[in-house]
């Protein structure tokens, strides 16, 4: 279970940052210091040198020209971050009222860039070339996206402080045997009982109607069981769904930029797609051990002798 404090942040203690640190290779004066952030850390670490992640970027960019809609992704992704700088009116609102669609509107935007992603075909090709959250990789993937400034600065600028930002990356990046159990489609093998392949969806299309089912869903869940939530399970969702949003922002900056002005390279586009989707993963596990099941230690004192 995550542990939040001010408003939703990650609790990131120091043996969290030592692991960290590790899997992005810095052991030196740098791994030293207590307490730091991306932008602390940008620079130091080694960016990538055999090519990998941009070979598996130029791929996905080959596949794809020509096919995105930059105009509804260009429109939709200004929706959606419309709506993630009313994360904080969410929190704030508390418990929902009955019948509240506010939670569906935060997804509302996110729906429409998934619905034409799954159209064109973007998260076949995206799980084609893109291979499982292996250690290496996701070390990869989290120093490629601290060495990428433009990628941290367009969610600094939808509200997300440098210690949000801090605390998510290494909350993901320290789960790597979470996301490891998300396979890859094409990697869960014929005949496993209950699992035929042809039926489950790409591992980035997963993790995105994941989050968007889980953002629909509280309105009413959250409103059913007022009796049950403490300010720390909202304070926990809040922080949850940043996280979550964090990834979705992620892959949809990713597509628009594809679409359009292709001004992230091809280790950028990487490292933006397995970030996003890993912060979607692992905040949408959260969230379902933070908010969903509640326990006897958890729920909020019961009244009236009950």
């Amino acid at each position: 279970m995550s542990q939040y404090v001010n408003d939703g942040m990650p609790e990131i203690g120091q043996e969290d940052r030592r692991q960290f640190l590790k899997v992005v290779g810095l052991t030196g004066a740098v791994a030293a210091g207590s307490e730091f952030t991306l932008s602390d850390l940008r620079g130091e670490v080694e960016g990538e040198t055999a090519g990998e992640l941009a070979a598996m970027g130029e791929s996905i960019r080959s596949d794809l020209v020509g096919t995105l809609d930059a105009g509804l992704l260009g429109s939709e992704l200004a929706s959606l971050e419309g709506q993630i700088e009313r994360l904080p009116e969410l929190r704030a609102m508390g418990v929902p009222a009955e019948n509240s669609t506010e939670y569906q509107a935060l997804a509302e935007p996110g729906w429409a860039i998934h619905e034409h992603l799954v159209e064109v075909g973007f998260f076949e090709s995206v799980e084609e070339h893109l291979p499982e959250f292996t250690p290496e990789h996701i070390g990869a993937t989290a120093r490629e996206f601290i060495n990428t400034a433009a990628l941290a600065s367009a969610l600094a600028e939808l509200g997300y402080s440098e210690e949000e930002l801090t605390s998510t990356v290494v909350n993901v990046v320290n789960n790597k045997e979470r996301l490891a159990m998300w396979v890859p489609t094409k990697n869960i093998p014929a005949g496993v009982e209950g699992f035929d392949p042809a039926n489950i969806a790409p591992l980035h299309q997963r993790a995105s109607a994941g989050v968007l089912l889980w953002t629909d869903y509280l309105d009413t869940y959250l409103w059913q069981n007022e009796v049950l939530l403490t300010d720390t399970i909202l304070d926990n969702n809040y922080g949850d769904l940043k996280q979550m949003y964090a990834g979705l922002h992620l892959l949809a900056n990713a597509a628009e930029d594809l679409a359009g002005s292709q001004e992230l390279s091809d280790a950028q586009l990487t490292a933006a797609l397995s970030a996003g989707a890993a912060m979607m993963i692992v905040g949408q596990e959260d969230l379902t051990n933070d908010v969903m099941r509640i326990t006897d230690e958890m729920r909020a004192p019961r009244t009236g002798g009950a």
